[in-house]
């Protein structure tokens, strides 16, 4: 399992997506976006169009954990990104946002074949103003953190260069 890091267009899905092309296909791209405007409509349809078959998208923006526990035996899997599936878990109001953080990490640990995660760190900025975005901040943090333990390597993309935090590079 590789976890995958960085800001906002710092290249971490290139990135990501080239550690799963490094293998057979076809692949599997999870994908935990919404298109609730224009501008999101737009992200996807740019990320859709840079991935070509034998490319297999799973729409997951809730049931992460399923999607995972769900791929073939052996298919390289990439999940793109960890921080909207949070987003959309904080803003359903998830009944038990710890409980679904557990069902992933399990999901994770148990994968049936190599994963990559991609997520935004969020943490290198300034204090947010208010509440949700501070619990925003911290729960994805925790999230990093509790992926990282049990990830074999951990990447930070910066300005498209990534930097092997954890692991031996691909």
């Amino acid at each position: 399992m590789t976890l995958v890091l960085g800001g906002a267009r710092s290249g971490k899905s290139r990135y990501a997506e080239g550690l799963i092309e490094l293998r057979p296909g076809p692949w599997r791209y999870v994908a935990t976006a919404q298109a609730w405007d224009d501008e999101m409509r737009a992200r996807i349809a740019e990320h859709r169009a840079r991935r070509p078959a034998p490319w297999e998208t799973v729409d997951a923006p809730r049931d992460l954990a399923q999607a995972i526990r769900q791929g073939p035996r052996g298919q390289p899997v990439l999940v793109d990104c960890l921080t909207l599936w949070l987003t959309n878990a904080m803003l359903d109001e998830a009944a038990d946002l710890a409980a679904e953080v557990d069902a992933l990490v399990e999901a994770c640990r148990g994968a049936a074949g190599p994963l990559v995660l991609v997520s935004n760190e969020v943490g290198f900025g300034i204090v947010p103003e208010n509440a949700l975005a501070r619990r925003f901040r911290d729960e994805a943090g925790r999230l990093h953190q509790r992926l990282a333990a049990i990830a074999d390597r951990v990447v930070l993309v910066v300005a498209g260069l990534p930097m092997i935090v954890k692991g031996d590079a691909e």
